[in-house]
Order: C-alpha cells, then sequence, then structure tokens
C-alpha cells in the first residue's frame, strides 16, 4: 500500500512539472500598478525609485555587505529566474545563500504577501526593454523544465 501511494505521488509530481513555476505578469496594468506601489514603499529606500539600485553596487562596503543592486536592464535581477527572484525576496539571501551572507536585505516573508511580491517582480520586469524581457522568459522556461 505503502507503494502504491509513494507512485501516485510520483506520477502526480511528474504530471505538474510546473507546480514551482512563478509567473510573473509585467503586462498586467492592475499587477504592475500594485507592484509600483509595494516597490516604492518596500523596496526603492535602498533600490531607488527609478531601479537604479547603490553606487558601486558590485564593491562590498566598509561592513563587508553589498550595496544593494540596480534591478533596471543594467543589473542582474533578469539573469534569475522569476522563482530564484520570488524565492529570494520572500526568504531573503541568507535563507538562500547561508546564515553568514553580510546583507541588508530582509526576508519580506512577514511582510508582503506572496502576490505582492510577484507584483514588484511583475513591475520590475514591465520596465525592461523587449529583449531583455525575452532573455528572462527564456530563462524561466529553461527553468520551469527542470522540475
Amino acid at each position: 500500500m505503502k507503494l502504491l501511494f509513494t507512485l501516485v505521488g510520483l506520477s502526480i509530481g511528474l504530471a505538474m512539472p510546473h507546480a514551482n513555476a512563478i509567473e510573473l505578469k509585467p503586462n498586467d496594468k492592475a499587477v504592475v500598478a500594485k507592484g509600483k506601489s509595494v516597490y516604492k514603499s518596500q523596496c526603492a529606500a535602498c533600490h531607488g525609485f527609478s531601479l537604479r539600485g547603490q553606487r558601486n553596487w558590485r564593491v562590498r562596503k566598509p561592513d563587508g555587505k553589498l550595496p544593494a543592486p540596480p534591478h533596471d536592464k543594467s543589473g542582474h535581477t533578469w539573469h534569475h529566474s522569476s522563482k530564484v527572484l520570488f524565492d529570494y525576496t520572500k526568504l531573503g539571501p541568507k535563507a538562500l545563500i547561508g546564515r553568514d551572507y553580510q546583507t541588508d536585505m530582509p526576508g519580506y516573508k512577514d511582510i508582503l504577501s506572496d502576490a505582492e511580491i510577484i507584483a514588484v517582480l511583475s513591475y520590475i520586469k514591465s520596465t525592461w526593454p523587449a529583449n531583455i524581457r525575452k532573455r528572462h522568459d527564456a530563462i524561466d522556461k529553461k527553468q520551469n523544465h527542470k522540475h
């Protein structure tokens, strides 16, 4: 009987390869508007109102922490899948990289809902040029086929 439940569970998992996928909605005006509002209140203080991040974002500060990176096309945000971006935002870098990682970025799991995190990420993606969006879509497609 235990084997039967294991096989059923495995077949359900294989039948739903996108169960862990996160779908951003950069073309949904309502989601993007909500995301922009949340971004301004929760993210812009560090990442900038125009998504440009902090100066010298690739160079560690004297305290060992990296400045907040840009989320526009000049940054590396679009190099990561939507799922990675979602988890990074929800759980925070320390949860994903390791507790010893030096950062000012908190996890937002107790601050923002999943829908608000998706809205923020959708807003950010909505600002990228079409060629960057396409490249990000390809990253998502590749990531989603791994599961």
